[in-house]
């Protein structure tokens, strides 16, 4: 079997040569890189021949000593390179034994449904994924399980299952190709369109800056009317942001609409003191009397006393209830209230308590309100909404809005899961500092140019935020434009 050894800088150049020495039939035995760039084996498919005629292939493949030549008188160099390579590789690549293997008994198999003896070999078109293999510029070692694949109706079963050992690792590197090449696709689609449209690729990057998510940026700017100006363009995305923000300005507001809230979140985003503001503006509004005051954190220390500390200001008495049974007595207790507020544990959204609690506020008439921190990275209020959404209408309060550097992210998280804000607090007075939620007010605070920071991206990676989304994030609903 004349077998040789093809060196270049790159793939392409020692496929190259290879089909230069055995033509179109060229079949690709095996390749890697070296210090000098790719190096190839291949040889002729014509010499595929001469092995149609051995009956025991099988065993033969697997001993390799046994395909190798018998000893001949050493010539004048007794290293010569290619005998050398054949002696070293013939045989050796187990793709390469499989594929031959499968096309013995693929013909044996229609050899005998003829009744007829095969026909001499001929060359055939060399397999599309033998000779695919050795142009991608790097081997990408994918350790996942063989996927079976259905067979071909024209193979027997011992055939059909050699095929998945015969392509998968080459399958899996040509689909991790084929992504790649989507990606550069897509980044050149996204600048492309930036030249075109360079309107909407600069307020794509003005909504990156300003903390908003590529896929809620692109949702938005997908549905931009064409011929629009700049000035223009910039109403229009805020007013889009305003619509599909929802806020209660078209109800009462919460401490006038009274109830049973329980108020939920992560640790440290201002649950306690959200709390005690709600019940001061409800106790100026309507009297200490129609307020009351649950606590359910019994974990962090000083917790209670905290709470108390804000009750007896209001002239307010703090409960605390350690279970199931205590919150049931202390809400029939408190039932004339216009308001009761139940503070709770701050929890981690991974922490495995979180379930008890949330089954724990599973209680009729009791309305769960989330905190939400406006400081809040976007991956973080992503984790934290997802991890304590409930049924029903989704509330939401906007906690430290004076701390946070960007208003994006908590926007765009909020937009995304259809929450219903039912204010801010934008510092730590109680309960002077808060305020009713007004979309148009946030928005405008969100898109206000902010101060130059390391995280914020440049024109030349929006090629990166453009390309397609892989499905795992979602705009929550139908986005009102």
């Amino acid at each position: 079997m004349n077998i040789q050894r093809f060196t270049a800088p790159t793939a392409r150049d020692a496929l190259a040569k290879a089909r230069m020495a055995f033509g179109d039939g060229t079949l690709i035995l095996s390749n890697r890189p070296t210090a000098n760039g790719v190096e190839v084996v291949a040889t002729a498919e014509d010499s595929l021949a001469a092995l149609d005629q051995a009956d025991t292939f099988t065993s033969r493949v697997k001993d390799q000593d046994a395909l190798r030549p018998a000893p001949a008188p050493r010539r004048a160099n007794p290293k010569n390179q290619v005998e050398d390579d054949v002696a070293e590789l013939a045989m050796s690549t187990l793709s390469f034994q499989d594929y031959v293997r499968e096309r013995m008994l693929r013909r044996r198999q229609e050899a005998a449904s003829s009744k007829v003896a095969p026909p001499p070999a001929t060359p055939e078109p060399a397999s599309p994924i033998a000779v695919a293999s050795p142009a991608a510029p790097r081997r990408l070692q994918i350790d996942t399980p063989a996927k079976p694949r259905a067979s071909s109706p024209d193979r027997s079963p011992p055939a059909a299952a050699s095929a998945p050992a015969l392509s998968q690792g080459i399958v899996d590197e040509l689909r991790n190709m084929k992504a790649l090449i989507e990606e550069r696709f897509d980044t050149l689609s996204w600048l492309g369109q930036a030249r075109q449209h360079p309107i909407q690729s600069n307020l794509m990057l003005k909504l990156i800056r300003a903390g908003y998510s590529p896929i809620l940026a692109r949702a938005i700017l997908e549905k931009m009317p064409e011929d629009t100006s700049a000035a223009e363009a910039v109403h229009w995305v805020m007013e889009v942001l305003e619509r599909n923000l929802k806020t209660d300005a078209g109800g009462a507001a919460i401490h006038d609409e009274g109830g049973i809230f329980a108020l939920i979140g992560a640790t440290g985003v201002g649950k306690t003191t959200t709390a005690a503001k709600l019940a001061g503006l409800c106790a100026r509004t309507h009297g200490p009397s129609s307020v009351g005051l649950i606590t359910l954190d019994t974990y962090r220390v000083g917790a209670h006393e905290q709470l108390r500390a804000y009750g007896r200001m209001m002239g307010v008495v703090a409960h605390l209830a350690h279970d199931r049974a205590a919150l049931q007595d202390l809400l029939t207790l408190l039932a004339a209230k216009k308001m009761v507020l139940i503070d709770t544990t701050g929890l981690s959204p991974h922490d495995p308590r979180k379930r008890d609690m949330l089954d724990l506020l599973d209680l009729p008439k009791v309305n769960r309100l989330q905190i939400l921190n406006a400081g809040g990275h976007g991956d973080t209020l992503e984790d934290v909404v997802s991890s304590f959404k409930s049924k029903g209408v989704q509330q939401a309060v906007l906690s430290k809005i004076d701390e946070a550097a960007k208003l994006g992210p908590v926007l765009d998280a909020a937009i995304r899961h259809q929450l219903v804000l039912r204010g801010v607090t934008t510092g730590q007075r109680v309960p002077e500092d808060w305020e009713a939620a007004d979309a148009g007010k946030l928005v405008r605070m969100s898109m206000r140019a902010p101060a130059k920071s390391a995280f914020d991206p440049v024109m030349a990676d929006m090629g990166f935020f453009f390309a397609k989304s892989s499905g795992a994030a979602h705009t929550g609903g139908r986005l009102d434009a």
